[in-house]
């Protein structure tokens, strides 16, 4: 049986011709310079008219349920991203308890969303994100070089192990991609801040609503 005979395409209906890793994830293009942007929002905050998206950018660090919409519909969603004048890929879950089979999973559909909003004209900002250390084998697969990244700490420094995991792949992330600067979303730790890497910070929404009370 294929994929035609079914009814659940997993979007293999629509464009499949990217170019493709060993694993066969998609390949996200390198997107070199930076749209100027005055201010990050969350995706569940783009489908707004009011705002000013050719001074915006969007972000998917939010929880998976509040973007699953955009993998099974993406045609709508990138009519309204393509309003903005920068979106980050989305930030599907990689949990360290999560099985092997959907990490990559979740990888996969990063990347191929990734690629499709680059199809439609959508300036990309690649989210990098890891579990663990046996995710290097593949975690950093598709993902460009000497590009503008973006990263989040939220969640990831809350314990010893925890935020060695996340420095640990940090590092591992500089070695592998050399990017040309990192979107940090969250608190930025001073080993990050150390490395020979330029950083922009984007104030989390616990760090704006901190700020403001």
């Amino acid at each position: 049986m294929t994929h035609k005979q079914t009814r659940n395409y997993q979007n293999l209906q629509r464009w499949s011709d990217f170019q493709r890793t060993e694993y066969d994830f998609p390949v996200i293009e390198p997107t070199r310079h930076l749209p100027k942007v005055k201010e990050w929002i969350g995706f569940n905050y783009s489908t707004k008219q009011s705002r000013d998206g050719e001074a915006t950018g969007v972000h998917f660090y939010l929880d998976d349920y509040q973007f699953e919409r955009v993998w099974n519909d993406p045609d709508k969603y990138c009519s309204i991203l393509q309003r903005y004048a920068v979106v980050a890929s989305p930030d599907f879950s990689l949990f360290t308890d999560y099985p092997l089979p959907l990490q990559m999973y979740n990888h996969y559909r990063k990347h191929w969303l990734a690629a499709y909003m680059q199809r439609k004209g959508i300036i990309v900002i690649p989210t990098i994100c890891w579990s663990d250390e046996y995710s290097f084998e593949w975690c950093f697969d598709g993902e460009p070089k000497d590009s503008w990244v973006t990263v989040s700490s939220t969640g990831a420094l809350s314990g010893k192990t925890s935020k060695q995991l996340f420095l640990n792949g940090y590092e591992k992330m500089l070695k592998e991609l050399s990017p040309k600067g990192v979107l940090f979303y969250g608190k930025v730790p001073e080993e990050c801040r150390e490395m020979s890497c330029k950083i922009k910070h984007i104030p989390s929404f616990s760090e704006v609503r901190f700020k403001r009370e």
